[in-house]
């Protein structure tokens, strides 16, 4: 069974960077793709980014392109997502998924971690 942890989470200013990551375990990290999705309070789990297997592809939201990079380390069981010039409005609890298809549906997406909360703060 394949089980996903994300991490590095925090509270940080507005205009500061994190990086998330996610670790795998329990499966064949290579062989599925990786995507970021983020919820709000009160609002919609909503795509952020995503990766293929080989990372040859990604995907962005709008809202975060040229500021989010995603990331895979295939040897190292992990993902990550560099985020620079954070803003409030990505305030949010921030989860990794795993599948068999890069897509920005959550559906096409089955597994997932529990979250990790980032809070962007003056």
């Amino acid at each position: 069974q394949v089980q996903l942890v994300e991490s590095g989470g925090r509270l940080v200013q507005p205009g500061d960077s994190l990086r998330l990551s996610c670790a795998a375990s329990g499966g064949t990290f290579s062989s599925y793709t990786i995507g970021w999705f983020r919820q709000a309070p009160g609002k919609e789990r909503e795509f952020v980014a995503a990766i293929t297997q080989c990372a040859d592809t990604t995907y962005y939201d709008d809202s975060v392109k040229g500021r989010f990079t995603i990331s895979r380390d295939n040897a190292n069981n992990t993902a990550y997502l560099q985020m620079n010039s954070l803003k409030p409005a990505d305030t949010a609890v921030y989860y990794c998924a795993g599948g068999g298809f890069i897509s920005y549906a959550l559906n096409e997406y089955e597994y997932w971690g529990r979250g990790t909360q980032v809070t962007v703060s003056s």
